[in-house]
């Protein structure tokens, strides 16, 4: 991915999610659908007062309040700095 269509504002942070697993650990496979949905995103852009991440890291994430948005084809989170709980080493 190059330049993202999307300049996020004050607090937020815009991600990447990561594909649902279809399989679980023990190597049972899911039925179509029943994927839980990922809360693991890389951060692809932050907004100007975001300190606590940084373009690259991985973050955990939750909460309702996050939107979904697709720009020219792909698909993006648009995550409030307040529900971004860890990153992921």
């Amino acid at each position: 991915m190059s330049k993202i269509p999307i300049t996020p504002l004050a607090d937020f942070v815009v991600a990447t999610a990561e594909a649902a697993q279809s399989k679980t650990a023990s190597g049972l496979y899911l039925p179509a659908g029943s994927e839980e949905k990922p809360k693991i995103a890389n951060v692809v852009a932050i907004g100007p007062v975001v300190r606590d991440v940084k373009v690259g890291d991985k973050i955990i994430y939750g909460g309702y309040s996050n939107t979904d948005i697709k720009v020219d084809g792909e698909s993006f989170l648009l995550i409030k700095n307040e529900n971004i709980y860890a990153t992921v080493n």
